[in-house]
């Protein structure tokens, strides 16, 4: 939901893609995926959905999904039934005329458990989450998109490659920083600029337009 945010990486796909296709943001805050499987179908108009012409789907479940059970019941999706659901959503989306190759699984990012624990604190709980469990609901999400044909972000291993301080890219140990909003960023575009590189321009270029006749240039594919 805050990837439209100032600096957010939706923001920024959306400007990179400005005048070739609207990006349309459906995050909802602490939302998991047994929530978006029932959702989705609301979401998509089966009807017009190919004529559309969907160049893209990034699907980024996780992080609520895995929270611990026995401390967070709310959000915790088990494991087994979080795979499925993102199976089920593949299907839905194919339904709606988005083939599997034009989907983008993004996994949860890393978990800084210390930060993570103080904010759990504050509102009065213990700590919920832990980046082990993390790390297994990533492993699923990569395996379930190698399953389904889709392309797969793994954010919770490549934010801690090589030993790198993974926490800069988190702003309270959950949620993405600027940093980690720019990191997305960067390597979501390396996944969807093939997907996108036959886009057209949409409209001319102000100084193709024709003064004298500018319905000609504007409206001439009508």
């Amino acid at each position: 939901m805050f990837s439209f945010q100032a600096n957010g990486w939706g923001a920024d796909v959306a400007h990179r893609l400005a005048r070739k296709c609207d990006v349309v943001n459906r995050g909802l805050s602490g939302y998991n995926s047994r929530w978006a499987k029932l959702l989705l179908p609301r979401l998509l108009d089966t009807t017009s959905s190919a004529d559309n012409n969907i160049a893209a789907v990034t699907v980024f479940f996780g992080a609520n999904d895995c929270a611990l059970q026995d401390k967070n019941p709310q959000q915790h999706i088990p494991l087994e039934e979080y795979s499925e659901n993102l199976r089920a959503i593949t299907g839905l989306l194919s339904s709606a005329g988005v083939p599997a190759d034009r989907v983008i699984f993004i996994t949860p990012p890393p978990l800084h458990e210390p930060a993570w624990e103080k904010e759990c604190i504050l509102k009065g709980h213990p700590l919920n989450r832990l980046n082990s469990a993390a790390g297994q609901y990533a492993e699923a999400c990569v395996q379930v998109a190698g399953q389904c044909g889709a392309a797969a972000l793994d954010l919770w291993t490549l934010m801690q490659k090589d030993g790198q301080d993974y926490t800069v890219y988190l702003s309270d140990g959950l949620h993405l920083s600027q940093k980690g909003n720019q990191f997305v960023a960067l390597h979501l575009w390396g996944l969807l600029e093939s997907r996108v590189a036959d886009l057209p321009f949409i409209l001319p270029y102000w100084g193709d337009v024709d003064a004298e006749s500018p319905e000609s240039s504007l409206l001439g594919d009508q």
